[in-house]
């Protein structure tokens, strides 16, 4: 990866309904180049997906939570079973597994502490091998989906 694919990926992550041809000229590159320099990036992994980017405020999900969980058992099979079950739980946006302590961060959306408070009494205490939750509220987003360029080489 160089330079220039560096410029295409900070293009598209700015604006990733660009086309080929407004891409090609915000890069220098003519379209052809630039059409394969696109492609092997998406078809190398390094462009994983496209995507639109939603304010959870304005689809009724202002309350923002992080959960930090610690597991009381971490054999294999608990830890699988806790990853499924919260996969399938939608208020989580982003989950993570940690070295040390806690064992977990979970990213989670709601309407608002009601709806938070149920969703922990009914499905995020309930998983599988938990010893403790412990949540913090999100105050302000300061830093929120910047790009990723990885190092100039």
């Amino acid at each position: 990866m160089d330079a220039i694919d560096r410029k295409i990926l900070a293009a598209l992550q700015e604006d990733g309904r660009l086309t080929v041809t407004e891409l090609a000229a915000r890069v220098g590159l003519s379209v052809s180049p630039c059409h394969r320099r696109l492609r092997e990036l998406e078809r190398s992994g390094i462009i994983r997906g496209y995507r639109a980017i939603v304010d959870p405020e304005a689809v009724g999900l202002p309350f923002h939570a992080l959960v930090f969980v610690t597991m009381l058992q971490e054999d294999r099979a608990t830890l699988l079973g806790f990853e499924k079950a919260v996969a399938e739980i939608p208020e989580v946006v982003q989950a993570q597994r940690l070295f040390g302590d806690p064992d977990y961060l979970l990213r989670v959306l709601t309407a608002d502490l009601a709806a938070y408070q149920r969703l922990e009494d009914d499905r995020l205490a309930s998983l599988p091998g938990i010893q403790r939750l412990t949540t913090t509220l999100v105050m302000k987003h300061i830093v929120d989906s910047r790009p990723v360029l990885g190092p100039a080489r």
